[in-house]
Protein backbone atom coordinates (compact mmCIF):
# COMPACT_ATOMS: atom_id res chain seq x y z
CA UNK A 1 0.00 0.00 0.00
CA UNK A 2 1.25 3.25 -1.14
CA UNK A 3 2.32 5.66 2.14
CA UNK A 4 0.09 8.47 1.41
CA UNK A 5 -2.95 6.05 0.92
CA UNK A 6 -2.05 5.19 4.87
CA UNK A 7 -1.76 8.27 5.48
CA UNK A 8 -5.31 8.96 4.41
CA UNK A 9 -6.29 5.99 5.98
CA UNK A 10 -4.14 6.63 9.39
CA UNK A 11 -5.32 9.93 10.57
CA UNK A 12 -6.38 10.82 13.76
CA UNK A 13 -8.19 13.96 15.59
CA UNK A 14 -8.23 15.09 19.05
CA UNK A 15 -10.93 16.58 21.07
CA UNK A 16 -10.51 20.25 21.59
CA UNK A 17 -9.68 20.94 24.93
CA UNK A 18 -10.86 23.54 27.14
CA UNK A 19 -8.56 26.27 29.17
CA UNK A 20 -7.85 25.44 32.51
CA UNK A 21 -5.12 25.74 34.91
CA UNK A 22 -2.47 23.02 35.34
CA UNK A 23 -2.65 20.00 37.82
CA UNK A 24 0.36 20.68 40.33
CA UNK A 25 2.93 18.44 40.17
CA UNK A 26 2.13 14.55 39.79
CA UNK A 27 -1.67 15.04 38.39
CA UNK A 28 -2.52 16.47 42.23
CA UNK A 29 -0.88 13.82 44.12
CA UNK A 30 2.64 16.04 44.64
CA UNK A 31 2.72 18.83 46.81
CA UNK A 32 5.75 20.72 45.69
CA UNK A 33 8.14 22.71 48.35
CA UNK A 34 10.41 24.16 45.90
CA UNK A 35 12.56 27.49 46.46
CA UNK A 36 13.99 29.73 43.91
CA UNK A 37 16.59 27.33 43.36
CA UNK A 38 14.22 24.25 43.01
CA UNK A 39 13.75 21.52 45.71
CA UNK A 40 12.26 18.06 46.34
CA UNK A 41 8.75 17.56 45.89
CA UNK A 42 6.84 15.95 48.95
CA UNK A 43 3.64 13.74 48.95
CA UNK A 44 1.28 14.38 51.61
CA UNK A 45 0.79 10.63 52.13
CA UNK A 46 3.86 9.04 50.10
CA UNK A 47 7.32 10.79 50.09
CA UNK A 48 9.65 10.91 46.92
CA UNK A 49 12.14 12.41 46.17
CA UNK A 50 14.46 12.17 42.91
CA UNK A 51 17.89 10.41 43.24
CA UNK A 52 21.32 11.58 41.60
CA UNK A 53 21.18 11.04 37.93
CA UNK A 54 22.98 8.29 36.65
CA UNK A 55 24.80 8.94 33.36
CA UNK A 56 25.92 7.52 29.92
CA UNK A 57 27.30 8.82 26.91
CA UNK A 58 24.12 11.58 26.02
CA UNK A 59 21.51 10.21 28.45
CA UNK A 60 21.35 11.04 31.85
CA UNK A 61 18.16 8.98 34.02
CA UNK A 62 17.67 10.36 37.35
CA UNK A 63 15.74 7.73 39.52
CA UNK A 64 12.53 8.76 41.81
CA UNK A 65 12.36 7.23 44.89
CA UNK A 66 9.78 6.42 46.99
CA UNK A 67 9.29 5.18 50.53
CA UNK A 68 5.58 3.65 50.38
CA UNK A 69 3.77 2.79 47.38
CA UNK A 70 0.55 1.55 46.05
CA UNK A 71 -0.54 -2.09 45.94
CA UNK A 72 -0.77 -2.89 41.91
CA UNK A 73 -0.89 -6.71 42.01
CA UNK A 74 -4.33 -6.18 40.89
CA UNK A 75 -3.33 -4.95 37.62
CA UNK A 76 -2.10 -6.93 34.30
CA UNK A 77 -0.13 -5.15 31.85
CA UNK A 78 -0.15 -5.36 28.15
CA UNK A 79 2.39 -7.67 27.61
CA UNK A 80 1.61 -10.46 29.92
CA UNK A 81 -2.24 -10.44 28.84
CA UNK A 82 -1.42 -11.13 25.34
CA UNK A 83 1.65 -14.09 26.44
CA UNK A 84 -0.76 -15.41 28.52
CA UNK A 85 -4.06 -15.25 26.21
CA UNK A 86 -6.30 -13.28 28.88
CA UNK A 87 -6.04 -10.32 25.83
CA UNK A 88 -6.52 -10.72 21.83
CA UNK A 89 -6.32 -7.95 19.65
CA UNK A 90 -6.92 -8.74 16.30
CA UNK A 91 -7.85 -6.08 13.34
CA UNK A 92 -11.36 -4.55 13.40
CA UNK A 93 -13.41 -3.66 9.99
CA UNK A 94 -17.29 -1.69 9.75
CA UNK A 95 -18.86 -5.39 9.27
CA UNK A 96 -16.38 -7.69 11.74
CA UNK A 97 -18.64 -9.92 13.68
CA UNK A 98 -16.92 -11.53 17.13
CA UNK A 99 -18.59 -14.42 18.96
CA UNK A 100 -16.57 -17.03 21.40
CA UNK A 101 -16.55 -20.56 20.60
CA UNK A 102 -18.43 -22.50 23.70
CA UNK A 103 -16.09 -24.65 25.75
CA UNK A 104 -13.22 -22.86 24.21
CA UNK A 105 -11.53 -20.87 26.69
CA UNK A 106 -10.47 -17.28 26.47
CA UNK A 107 -9.50 -18.29 22.56
CA UNK A 108 -12.01 -15.92 20.31
CA UNK A 109 -13.26 -16.57 16.58
CA UNK A 110 -13.06 -13.69 14.37
CA UNK A 111 -14.76 -13.21 11.24
CA UNK A 112 -12.85 -10.13 10.20
CA UNK A 113 -13.86 -7.35 6.99
CA UNK A 114 -12.75 -3.91 5.93
CA UNK A 115 -9.75 -3.85 8.39
CA UNK A 116 -8.55 -0.26 9.54
CA UNK A 117 -5.60 1.45 9.70
CA UNK A 118 -6.37 2.99 13.08
CA UNK A 119 -8.14 0.94 15.05
CA UNK A 120 -8.14 -2.50 16.05
CA UNK A 121 -10.48 -4.88 18.32
CA UNK A 122 -9.51 -5.61 21.86
CA UNK A 123 -11.59 -9.00 23.35
CA UNK A 124 -10.04 -8.95 27.56
CA UNK A 125 -11.00 -11.90 29.44
CA UNK A 126 -8.19 -11.46 32.39
CA UNK A 127 -9.37 -11.25 35.85
CA UNK A 128 -7.18 -7.68 36.88
CA UNK A 129 -7.64 -4.71 35.17
CA UNK A 130 -5.31 -4.24 32.07
CA UNK A 131 -3.55 -1.57 31.65
CA UNK A 132 -2.48 -0.09 28.12
CA UNK A 133 -0.26 2.87 28.10
CA UNK A 134 0.48 4.92 24.62
CA UNK A 135 3.32 3.66 22.10
CA UNK A 136 3.44 0.29 23.67
CA UNK A 137 3.38 -1.96 20.28
CA UNK A 138 1.68 -5.22 19.21
CA UNK A 139 3.02 -7.31 16.31
CA UNK A 140 1.47 -8.33 13.75
CA UNK A 141 -2.10 -7.67 12.08
CA UNK A 142 -1.83 -6.57 8.64
CA UNK A 143 0.34 -4.04 10.48
CA UNK A 144 2.25 -3.65 13.24
CA UNK A 145 0.89 -0.06 15.48
CA UNK A 146 1.08 1.19 18.80
CA UNK A 147 -1.41 2.12 21.31
CA UNK A 148 -2.68 5.24 21.12
CA UNK A 149 -3.36 6.61 24.64
CA UNK A 150 -3.55 5.36 28.31
CA UNK A 151 -6.42 3.61 29.38
CA UNK A 152 -7.69 0.95 31.79
CA UNK A 153 -10.04 -2.02 30.21
CA UNK A 154 -11.99 -3.26 32.99
CA UNK A 155 -12.93 -7.13 33.53
CA UNK A 156 -15.86 -8.32 31.92
CA UNK A 157 -15.47 -5.84 29.39
CA UNK A 158 -17.07 -6.06 25.86
CA UNK A 159 -14.89 -5.97 22.80
CA UNK A 160 -13.53 -2.93 22.88
CA UNK A 161 -12.27 -0.64 19.57
CA UNK A 162 -8.58 0.28 20.46
CA UNK A 163 -7.30 3.59 18.42
CA UNK A 164 -3.88 2.64 17.70
CA UNK A 165 -1.03 4.17 15.16
CA UNK A 166 0.73 2.55 12.30
CA UNK A 167 4.72 2.27 12.42
CA UNK A 168 5.68 -0.21 9.78
CA UNK A 169 5.12 1.14 6.35
CA UNK A 170 5.22 -1.15 3.39
CA UNK A 171 3.64 -4.37 4.67
CA UNK A 172 -0.32 -4.81 4.55
CA UNK A 173 -0.88 -9.09 5.05
CA UNK A 174 -3.41 -11.30 5.35
CA UNK A 175 -3.09 -11.52 9.20
CA UNK A 176 -5.52 -10.60 11.78
CA UNK A 177 -4.26 -11.75 15.14
CA UNK A 178 -1.37 -9.32 17.60
CA UNK A 179 1.42 -10.97 19.74
CA UNK A 180 3.42 -9.01 22.66
CA UNK A 181 6.27 -7.72 21.05
CA UNK A 182 7.96 -6.24 24.88
CA UNK A 183 8.54 -2.95 22.84
CA UNK A 184 7.22 0.36 23.79
CA UNK A 185 8.36 3.31 21.04
CA UNK A 186 11.04 5.86 22.16
CA UNK A 187 9.97 8.88 23.01
CA UNK A 188 9.48 11.38 19.76
CA UNK A 189 7.42 9.04 18.53
CA UNK A 190 5.34 8.46 21.47
CA UNK A 191 5.11 11.89 22.06
CA UNK A 192 3.22 12.13 18.43
CA UNK A 193 0.88 9.46 19.43
CA UNK A 194 0.08 10.32 22.76
CA UNK A 195 0.04 14.20 22.35
CA UNK A 196 -0.15 15.32 19.03
CA UNK A 197 -2.43 12.21 18.32
CA UNK A 198 -1.42 12.56 14.10
CA UNK A 199 -0.83 9.65 11.75
CA UNK A 200 1.62 11.27 9.88
CA UNK A 201 3.92 12.79 13.11
CA UNK A 202 3.91 9.45 13.75
CA UNK A 203 5.38 7.73 10.74
CA UNK A 204 7.58 11.05 10.34
CA UNK A 205 9.33 10.68 13.54
CA UNK A 206 9.74 6.69 13.20
CA UNK A 207 11.74 7.34 9.86
CA UNK A 208 13.69 10.68 11.57
CA UNK A 209 14.75 8.82 15.04
CA UNK A 210 14.25 12.29 16.93
CA UNK A 211 12.10 15.00 16.28
CA UNK A 212 13.54 17.60 18.86
CA UNK A 213 14.89 20.22 17.36
CA UNK A 214 18.45 19.28 18.53
CA UNK A 215 18.27 15.82 17.05
CA UNK A 216 20.49 14.71 14.43
CA UNK A 217 18.62 14.61 10.33
CA UNK A 218 20.87 14.02 7.77
CA UNK A 219 24.72 14.45 9.08
CA UNK A 220 26.40 12.81 12.04
CA UNK A 221 28.27 14.74 14.11
CA UNK A 222 31.55 13.96 15.02
CA UNK A 223 32.13 11.74 18.35
CA UNK A 224 34.72 9.78 20.28
CA UNK A 225 35.62 6.29 19.55
CA UNK A 226 34.50 5.30 22.82
CA UNK A 227 31.40 6.80 22.09
CA UNK A 228 28.30 5.02 19.87
CA UNK A 229 27.30 6.21 17.18
CA UNK A 230 24.35 8.71 16.52
CA UNK A 231 21.28 7.28 15.14
CA UNK A 232 20.93 9.20 12.08
CA UNK A 233 18.00 9.87 10.12
CA UNK A 234 20.07 7.52 6.98
CA UNK A 235 20.90 4.99 10.22
CA UNK A 236 16.99 4.48 10.63
CA UNK A 237 16.43 4.66 7.25
CA UNK A 238 19.40 1.68 6.34
CA UNK A 239 18.60 -0.31 9.33
CA UNK A 240 15.05 -0.81 8.09
CA UNK A 241 15.72 -1.22 4.53
CA UNK A 242 18.55 -3.69 5.05
CA UNK A 243 16.82 -5.69 8.05
CA UNK A 244 13.05 -5.19 7.40
CA UNK A 245 11.75 -4.39 3.82
CA UNK A 246 8.56 -3.69 5.39
CA UNK A 247 9.87 -0.76 7.91
CA UNK A 248 9.29 -2.49 10.82
CA UNK A 249 10.10 -0.41 13.77
CA UNK A 250 10.75 -3.54 15.89
CA UNK A 251 13.83 -4.21 13.70
CA UNK A 252 15.42 -0.92 15.19
CA UNK A 253 16.29 -2.98 18.23
CA UNK A 254 17.74 -5.92 16.15
CA UNK A 255 20.97 -5.19 17.18
CA UNK A 256 23.57 -7.60 16.65
CA UNK A 257 22.44 -7.23 12.69
CA UNK A 258 21.47 -3.62 12.39
CA UNK A 259 24.46 -2.23 13.48
CA UNK A 260 22.58 0.36 16.12
CA UNK A 261 23.69 -0.20 19.42
CA UNK A 262 20.67 -0.33 21.53
CA UNK A 263 21.66 -3.21 23.45
CA UNK A 264 24.91 -2.73 24.25
CA UNK A 265 24.06 1.27 25.79
CA UNK A 266 20.86 -0.07 27.55
CA UNK A 267 22.85 -2.43 28.71
CA UNK A 268 25.77 -0.42 30.33
CA UNK A 269 23.06 2.01 31.33
CA UNK A 270 21.12 -0.34 33.21
CA UNK A 271 24.56 -1.58 34.96
CA UNK A 272 25.21 1.91 35.87
CA UNK A 273 21.47 2.64 37.56
CA UNK A 274 21.76 -0.61 39.26
CA UNK A 275 24.73 0.36 41.09
CA UNK A 276 23.51 3.68 41.95
CA UNK A 277 20.29 2.04 43.22
CA UNK A 278 22.11 -0.64 45.11
CA UNK A 279 22.57 0.92 48.24
CA UNK A 280 19.19 2.26 48.88
CA UNK A 281 17.47 1.57 52.72
CA UNK A 282 13.76 1.76 52.86
CA UNK A 283 13.31 3.30 49.16
CA UNK A 284 12.33 2.08 45.93
CA UNK A 285 12.42 3.27 42.45
CA UNK A 286 9.16 3.94 41.40
CA UNK A 287 10.51 5.93 38.48
CA UNK A 288 12.86 7.99 36.28
CA UNK A 289 13.59 11.73 34.70
CA UNK A 290 15.40 10.83 31.47
CA UNK A 291 17.69 13.87 29.61
CA UNK A 292 19.56 14.25 26.67
CA UNK A 293 22.62 16.29 27.35
CA UNK A 294 21.40 19.44 29.25
CA UNK A 295 17.74 18.91 28.12
CA UNK A 296 15.42 17.37 30.62
CA UNK A 297 12.88 15.20 28.11
CA UNK A 298 11.10 12.77 29.55
CA UNK A 299 9.57 11.06 32.64
CA UNK A 300 7.78 7.90 33.69
CA UNK A 301 6.46 7.49 37.03
CA UNK A 302 4.47 4.99 38.34
CA UNK A 303 2.48 4.04 41.73
CA UNK A 304 4.69 1.26 42.50
CA UNK A 305 7.96 -0.46 42.44
CA UNK A 306 6.43 -3.39 41.05
CA UNK A 307 4.60 -1.62 38.50
CA UNK A 308 7.89 0.17 37.47
CA UNK A 309 9.72 -2.95 37.24
CA UNK A 310 7.42 -4.49 34.78
CA UNK A 311 8.08 -1.74 32.23
CA UNK A 312 11.67 -0.79 32.86
CA UNK A 313 13.32 -2.66 30.34
CA UNK A 314 11.31 -1.48 27.29
CA UNK A 315 11.72 2.20 28.44
CA UNK A 316 14.77 1.70 29.05
CA UNK A 317 15.46 0.55 25.46
CA UNK A 318 13.24 3.36 23.98
CA UNK A 319 14.88 5.88 25.96
CA UNK A 320 18.37 4.86 24.62
CA UNK A 321 16.91 4.54 20.61
CA UNK A 322 15.62 8.15 21.59
CA UNK A 323 19.57 8.80 22.89
CA UNK A 324 21.15 7.45 19.68
CA UNK A 325 19.00 10.12 17.79
CA UNK A 326 20.05 13.00 19.02
CA UNK A 327 23.34 14.24 18.99
CA UNK A 328 26.47 13.33 21.42
CA UNK A 329 27.68 15.88 24.06
CA UNK A 330 29.50 16.94 26.40
CA UNK A 331 26.57 18.65 28.25
CA UNK A 332 24.83 17.60 31.12
CA UNK A 333 21.22 17.69 32.95
CA UNK A 334 21.72 18.88 36.62
CA UNK A 335 19.50 17.17 39.89
CA UNK A 336 18.16 20.90 39.68
CA UNK A 337 17.48 21.11 35.85
CA UNK A 338 15.52 17.66 36.79
CA UNK A 339 13.73 19.41 39.79
CA UNK A 340 12.71 21.84 37.68
CA UNK A 341 11.14 19.70 35.37
CA UNK A 342 8.66 18.32 37.89
CA UNK A 343 7.25 21.93 38.07
CA UNK A 344 3.58 22.21 38.38
CA UNK A 345 2.59 22.93 35.15
CA UNK A 346 -0.26 25.09 33.76
CA UNK A 347 -1.86 25.17 30.22
CA UNK A 348 -5.06 23.30 28.12
CA UNK A 349 -6.18 20.73 30.17
CA UNK A 350 -8.56 17.32 28.64
CA UNK A 351 -10.00 14.69 30.03
CA UNK A 352 -11.64 11.33 29.18
CA UNK A 353 -13.07 8.66 31.72
CA UNK A 354 -15.05 5.52 31.55
CA UNK A 355 -17.18 5.74 34.90
CA UNK A 356 -16.00 3.96 37.42
CA UNK A 357 -13.04 2.22 35.31
CA UNK A 358 -10.25 4.62 34.69
CA UNK A 359 -9.75 8.47 34.50
CA UNK A 360 -7.22 10.21 31.74
CA UNK A 361 -5.55 13.82 31.90
CA UNK A 362 -4.11 15.83 30.34
CA UNK A 363 -2.29 19.41 30.81
CA UNK A 364 -0.59 21.32 27.80
CA UNK A 365 1.17 24.65 26.67
CA UNK A 366 3.69 25.04 23.53
CA UNK A 367 6.69 23.40 25.66
CA UNK A 368 5.43 20.84 27.72
CA UNK A 369 2.60 18.53 28.53
CA UNK A 370 1.30 15.73 31.29
CA UNK A 371 -0.82 12.67 31.22
CA UNK A 372 -2.15 11.02 33.89
CA UNK A 373 -3.93 7.99 34.30
CA UNK A 374 -6.09 7.21 37.38
CA UNK A 375 -7.72 4.16 38.52
CA UNK A 376 -11.26 5.03 39.98
CA UNK A 377 -12.06 1.35 41.37
CA UNK A 378 -12.37 -0.13 44.12
CA UNK A 379 -10.71 3.61 45.29
CA UNK A 380 -8.89 6.04 43.40
CA UNK A 381 -5.55 5.62 42.20
CA UNK A 382 -3.06 6.86 40.05
CA UNK A 383 -1.53 4.35 38.21
CA UNK A 384 0.81 6.35 35.53
CA UNK A 385 1.95 10.20 35.20
CA UNK A 386 4.15 11.30 32.11
CA UNK A 387 5.70 14.74 31.79
CA UNK A 388 6.72 15.37 28.29
CA UNK A 389 9.51 18.43 26.82
CA UNK A 390 7.55 19.13 23.44
CA UNK A 391 9.73 18.52 20.38
CA UNK A 392 7.92 21.35 18.26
Amino acid sequence: MQRAMLFGLCVLGIAAATAAVGLAGIAGRVTYAAGRGGGDATQASTSWRLGDGVTYENMTVFPVLSKQSADTRGYETLDEALSSGDAVVTESGTNAMRRWREGSGPTPEYYVEGAQVNQLVLVYRGKRPLVLLAGELVSGGKQDRIIGKDRIVPVGAQPLPLDVFCVEHGRWSDGDKFSASNIIVHPSVREKAAVDQEQESVWNAVSSGSTASVAVTEDAPQVTAAAPPPLSRQAVAGAIASRAPTQSYAKIYDSPTSGIPVGAFADEMQRRFDRATSGLKDERVIGVVVAYGGEVAWSDVFASPELFASYWPKLLRSYVVEALARPATHEHATLDDARQFLMPLIGRETTESEPGVYRWREVSNERYAEISLDTLAPSELQLHWLKIHRSN
